[in-house]
């Protein structure tokens, strides 16, 4: 099987490499394999998903400080490796497990404490739970 290479211009241009429209068309799309993240807001938390199939649970490393959430990945090129049957190869891989990190300021709002995550059918889910607000005391005044 052969891959077919797109070429609709009679003199292609250098820069066709540096400015695609798809980042599946880059050379290198490993730098760009940062996976899609949904943030939800409602009552009483925010909850972000974050689209990382492929990954064990150990793989992830989630951390927080000064209101800086950080996720990132650690995969060894050993464990990528072990992972491939020596007798075949690839003539077109688009699928990439590689190493990324991403990070996102939390509002005050947020509990850092009580921040959970789950891992499951590749997407890794953070709870984010708010901070409960403390009701102003109305209090009547007797005047005597």
């Amino acid at each position: 099987m052969k891959i077919v290479n797109r070429n609709t211009a009679w003199f292609p241009s250098i820069l066709e490499d540096f400015f695609t429209e798809n980042r599946l068309d880059v050379p290198n799309y490993e730098n760009f394999s940062i996976p899609a993240v949904n943030i939800q807001e409602n009552l009483t938390n925010f909850v972000i998903e974050l689209a990382a199939p492929g990954f064990k649970k150990e793989n992830f490393a989630i951390e927080v400080e000064d209101n800086m959430l950080r996720i990132s990945t650690e995969v060894s090129t050993e464990a990528a490796k072990e992972s491939l049957d020596n007798s075949s190869k690839f003539t077109l891989k688009e699928f990439n497990y590689g190493n990324f990190k991403r990070a996102f300021n939390l509002p005050d709002t947020v509990t850092v404490e009580e921040i959970s995550a789950k891992y499951e059918d590749g997407i890794l889910r953070l709870a984010l739970p708010k901070k409960k607000e403390e009701k102003a005391l109305k209090k009547m005044v007797e005047i005597s």
